[in-house]
């Protein structure tokens, strides 16, 4: 079910980006990306470095002397982020697997699910708060109140929605649940509950280590502002250079959008809805903010493709080993 629809809202999303792209002049769009060349592809391969400090921020979350590598956690968060963005899976699929990968690095389930379920609700909390510095460099560089109010609107509506993903985990949702499908199904997933309390005790300790919860946090919020290193690079190699804090802008609110759209793959249509807006606010003509989306996508595939490919040769050998 959850993949129909987001196969559905994908085709409607990619509707909605080749749309834009006739719209504004598919030729002007065209040579506007043309001009950044090979440059864009370095501009993706620097993906490479917020994805490290993703890696980094999610591996002092974990306990004991001796945790999987940075290495090891980088390759978790790049087929997490490769699956989550090529694929239809409404940035779930992700998540499942790199669980799958840690856990066959040594870490018990429970721990494995836990450090993701705190890594990815802090992951919620930094992108607010970059997101909150985006608002402040939007309000120092534009009149435009309409567009200053609706990104205020969306992040105060994300505060509530923050409070209770935090509730819920301290409550023990994970056991709730199992709770609730055994009295549906008459007692035959017994274990379920069993296996959820450890994770809910699992989670619970994860966010009594306060120390680490702080540095993960610090080590995302970090990883989001790296990222705009890509805008910078990719709008030097078009031909537009910015400065640095209007690539944050760009970044910060261009990741908000898509995150608010999780459901649609890759965020198809909206990335481009949203660099065309906020590009045009910081004065750059559709063609170029449109040049640049594309330039988004060409980092998709240069980074998300090999890491589906590697993915897909380990499972292949697993199972011929097997």
């Amino acid at each position: 079910m959850i993949r129909s629809v987001t196969t559905v809202l994908g085709l409607a999303g990619l509707a909605v980006a080749i749309a834009l792209i006739v719209y504004q002049g598919h030729d002007a769009v065209l040579s506007a990306f043309a001009a950044g060349g090979l440059g864009l592809v370095w501009a993706s391969l620097f993906h490479a470095v917020p994805m490290a400090i993703n890696a980094r921020a999610w591996q002092v979350l974990m306990p004991g002397a001796r945790p999987p590598s940075l290495a090891a956690f980088t390759w978790f968060v790049w087929v997490r982020e490769a699956v989550n963005g090529l694929l239809p899976v409404a940035r779930i699929g992700g998540e499942v697997v790199s669980v799958r990968l840690l856990m066959r690095n040594g870490v018990r389930q429970a721990s494995a699910v836990a450090s993701l379920v705190v890594d990815m609700t802090l992951s919620i909390v930094s992108q607010f708060i970059f997101t909150l510095l985006g608002l402040g460099v939007l309000v120092w560089v534009t009149t435009d109140v309409t567009t200053v109010g609706r990104v205020a609107l969306g992040l105060l509506i994300t505060i509530p929605i923050v409070a209770v993903l935090l509730w819920v985990q301290r409550a023990g949702a994970f056991a709730l649940v199992a709770r609730a499908l055994q009295a549906l199904t008459g007692g035959r997933f017994a274990a379920l509950v069993g296996g959820s309390l450890r994770i809910d005790r699992a989670i619970r300790l994860f966010y009594r280590r306060r120390a680490r919860i702080l540095r993960c946090a610090l080590w995302q919020l970090v990883g989001w502002i790296a990222g705009s290193g890509e805008i910078w690079l990719a709008l030097y190699f078009l031909g537009h250079p910015v400065s640095l804090l209007d690539a944050l802008l760009l970044e910060a609110l261009a990741q908000a959008v898509s995150s608010a759209a999780f459901m649609v793959p890759g965020a198809l249509g909206v990335q481009e809805g949203g660099f065309l807006l906020f590009g045009g606010l910081l004065g750059l003509g559709p063609e170029v903010s449109l040049a640049l989306a594309l330039a988004r996508r060409v980092r998709d595939l240069v980074v998300f493709i090999p890491a589906l490919v590697a993915w897909q040769l380990s499972e292949g050998r697993r199972l011929v080993a097997g």
